[in-house]
């Protein structure tokens, strides 16, 4: 009995940390949006990067120390941080002009990549009602874009594929395997960000290649500048955000089992409805909700499909 009371108290500890973590996460997304109309996302990147970095290496302290970032194939860390890096920028890009919530959602199309890229790179097989969960929540990105009805511009293909780029930084971690604790593969993805936003500024932080005239673009290509003490201030709390956000996820799925854990994480999409309404005053409309229903839902089963298999499907982050 008291095993199974501590097992319990450890369930309801993992669900408080994927929970408030998600509040992190979303805070964070939101406050990336709030800076996009008047700094470079590499900026932005950069700054949040080397706050996160430093909390990062608190953590490795307190894991070992610096010897457990001595790892193996260090290559195969920096190209998962190259992946990762990768579905960020495309995903805070996408927030540059779409709102928080639908940008959200269709970030969430990410294990349904996994499912159907496992086919083909892992030679897993998929049935009938796996394929069906993929095709329902691919439908539903399709009714959340509208291609062609002008409600929702070609920007949403980059959460789309910032989700793709997610599903291969996955694959690639199940095919080669990853052994590593979580902080030391959490530091390689800081370097890494650091390392291309600090090659981008110098490239492009000039703002010759910005026109004024695409916000997405302008985001990516804008002059570097100065930040203002209220806005840095934004910058900094978004690498607290991110990095205790990570922390409380990785200890969520520490915890518990992730058939309890996962689920959880679409706390994000209601969460994002929040910051963008009262943040933006934005709210979904109905074929937007739809679709939602519809992408969270194929996720959903296709990760109950896959924890009954005993195959771990990881989470957003």
């Amino acid at each position: 009995m008291i095993a199974a009371f501590r097992a319990s108290g450890a369930k309801v500890q993992g669900i408080l940390c994927v929970l408030i973590g998600a509040v992190f996460f979303t805070a964070n997304d939101s406050t990336i949006k709030w800076l996009s109309g008047g700094y470079p996302l590499h900026e932005i990147v950069l700054i949040r990067a080397s706050v996160a970095l430093g909390f990062t290496l608190i953590i490795v302290q307190l894991e070992g120390g610096l010897a457990i970032l001595r790892v193996r194939r260090p290559w195969l860390h920096i190209l998962r941080g190259l992946l990762v890096m990768c579905a960020n920028m495309g995903f805070f890009l996408g927030l540059a002009t779409l709102p928080v919530a639908e940008t959200t959602a269709l970030f969430f199309i990410a294990p349904l990549f996994i499912t159907a890229l496992a086919v083909p790179i892992l030679g897993e097989r998929a049935g009938l009602v796996r394929w069906s969960a993929v095709v329902v929540g691919f439908l539903g990105v399709i009714i959340m874009v509208r291609p062609g009805s002008g409600v929702m511009q070609m920007t949403a293909l980059l959460p789309v594929g910032a989700a793709f780029a997610y599903a291969l930084m996955q694959m690639m971690t199940r095919k080669l395997g990853v052994r590593d604790k979580a902080s030391s593969l959490a530091f390689y993805v800081h370097i890494t960000y650091i390392g291309v936003s600090v090659v981008t500024g110098l490239s492009v932080g000039d703002g010759r290649y910005s026109d004024g005239t695409n916000p997405t673009l302008d985001f990516l290509l804008r002059q570097w500048i100065w930040p203002t003490p209220d806005d840095l201030m934004l910058m900094v709390l978004s690498g607290f955000l991110v990095a205790i956000a990570g922390y409380l996820v990785s200890q969520a799925y520490r915890l518990s089992e992730a058939a309890v854990i996962a689920p959880f994480e679409y706390i994000s999409l209601p969460l994002a409805v929040f910051w963008g309404y009262h943040l933006w005053g934005d709210l979904p409309d109905l074929w937007s909700v739809v679709g939602m229903l519809m992408i969270a839902g194929g996720g959903l089963f296709v990760f109950y499909r896959e924890t009954m298999r005993g195959r771990s499907l990881a989470g957003r982050r």
